[in-house]
């Protein structure tokens, strides 16, 4: 032992004029010395430890920084904001003969019965303020208005809060009246409140183009100045529960602060910490969102799974044969007389609601998986008459659509509008670009470019 520590120290230290000499190996059998294993172990582990934490550190704060510094999503955000604003709008013409039986005085589930149970449950619904028809066609129209607005996206922060009131009035005032799109719908209208969704393809982000700002002109603080009047009449009535007089009064104070920041100290430290909240905030609403997508997939699927006709694949002949959901009763029978093809698309709609979330790190497996239920909502629409549940999902899909496939079609939409001869190319130009990108840059090319397969941010 002795000669080995004196062998490597005469190594690390050669005479003088001569020339460095080589570590000794130690003799066949001989168990290398602790300053051997130190300088042939541990030291390289420790370097490699401490590069893996400065790695994570750096990762860590680059991820920060990212989600701090922007709102992610944004062509994503503008497709749910106008896919579902689209299906509620479209909902509401397309009932609007049927309105009083659905959600008005005439419907089986009569005012007092609502009332009680809204009592029990403490639901969110204007109408329970009044039972006057006019108070129900006041509300109906400011539905159909908000949610032509929001698909507009004209001051989208108002817009949004007066797309959910209506959303949550008409469907509490009739719970029985809904299905699973509903229920989306009824969701996805809170979750939008919390996005920055008006960031792209809205009135909003022209008006930010031409004035430098998305609040410019009076429109947005009358408008707010209208929702605060009906808010104090709510809360002095009791026509708002605890938890949505808070909810409520946070968003007008929240409003009116980023109105006065954004008017008199638009470049100043007030606003960038309102934009980091709002960023926080609005990336935590599409996590959500993305989160709620993917539980809507996993359970139903994993509940198919337990159903006996979907694990012998004749699940979808039965609704096929139900003349209530049959629209296109030909092509029903048609369909249903394929044993082999009823079969296919029993077991195919099982295994893509099961694998879809398991498939959102990788790119090209969740595209295809995507494109697959976008169909099949499309061919429920068709075949079975559910087009405004099928709309519903279309849009909640949405969020995971590639970012440069939206931005082809952004670019293709403006095409045509210039052959058109609609806007001023211009403003297209403005548009085609997105956030984030300079002038001449390639879409797909900016910071709103899809992220790497296998990364976080291409879920995003």
């Amino acid at each position: 032992m002795v000669d080995g520590v004196s062998g490597v120290r005469d190594a690390a230290e050669p005479a003088d004029g001569a020339e460095p000499a080589e570590a000794a190996e130690p003799a066949d059998g001989a168990k290398p010395t602790s300053g051997a294993r130190a300088a042939t172990g541990r030291a390289p582990s420790t370097r490699a430890a401490t590069g893996r934490v400065a790695g994570a550190r750096a990762a860590a704060g680059r991820a920060l920084a990212k989600v701090t510094g922007q709102a992610l999503g944004p062509y994503q955000s503008a497709v749910v904001r106008i896919g579902f604003a689209g299906t509620w709008l479209f909902f509401l013409l397309r009932e609007f003969p049927h309105r009083h039986e659905l959600y008005g005085p005439d419907g089986p589930w009569s005012w007092e019965l609502a009332r009680r149970l809204i009592d029990s449950n403490h639901a969110f619904t204007v109408l329970m303020w009044s039972d006057s028809p006019l108070w129900f066609e006041i509300v109906y129209a400011l539905s159909v208005l908000s949610s032509a607005l929001l698909l507009l996206g004209w001051r989208t922060r108002a817009t949004s809060v007066l797309f959910m009131a209506g959303v949550l009035s008409l469907q509490n005032r009739s719970v029985f009246m809904g299905d699973g799109g509903d229920n989306v719908i009824h969701l996805m209208a809170i979750y939008l409140v919390l996005t920055r969704c008006a960031q792209v393809w809205s009135l909003d982000a022209a008006r930010a183009r031409r004035r430098g700002t998305a609040s410019a002109g009076g429109a947005g603080p009358a408008l707010w100045g209208v929702l605060g009047a009906v808010f104090a009449y709510g809360s002095v009535t009791g026509g708002f529960s605890t938890g949505w007089m808070v909810a409520f009064a946070a968003l007008w104070v929240l409003a009116a602060l980023w109105w006065m920041v954004d008017r008199y100290e638009p470049a100043g430290e007030g606003r960038a910490v309102l934009d980091v909240l709002a960023n926080l905030v609005h990336n935590a609403g599409m996590l959500v969102i993305m989160a709620e997508v993917c539980l809507i997939y996993a359970t139903a699927g994993w509940y198919k799974i337990q159903g006996s006709r979907w694990q012998d694949g004749t699940a979808l002949y039965y609704p096929l044969g139900l003349d209530y959901f049959a629209p296109w009763p030909g092509l029903s029978a048609l369909l249903a007389s394929s044993g082999t093809l009823v079969m296919l698309l029993t077991y195919g709609t099982v295994v893509v609601q099961v694998a879809f979330p398991f498939t959102l790190f990788n790119r090209r497996i969740k595209n295809v998986l995507l494109a697959l239920m976008m169909l099949e909502h499309a061919g429920i629409a068709v075949l079975l008459g559910l087009p405004f549940f099928s709309l519903a999902m279309i849009a909640a899909d949405a969020v995971f659509l590639p970012t440069a496939f939206l931005v082809w079609l952004g670019a293709r939409a403006a095409a045509l509008r210039r052959r058109s001869g609609a806007p001023a190319p211009e403003q297209d130009a403005d548009q085609d670009r997105g956030p984030g990108r300079e002038p001449g840059q390639e879409p797909g090319s900016g910071p709103e470019r899809e992220a790497r397969p296998g990364t976080v941010g291409s879920v995003a």
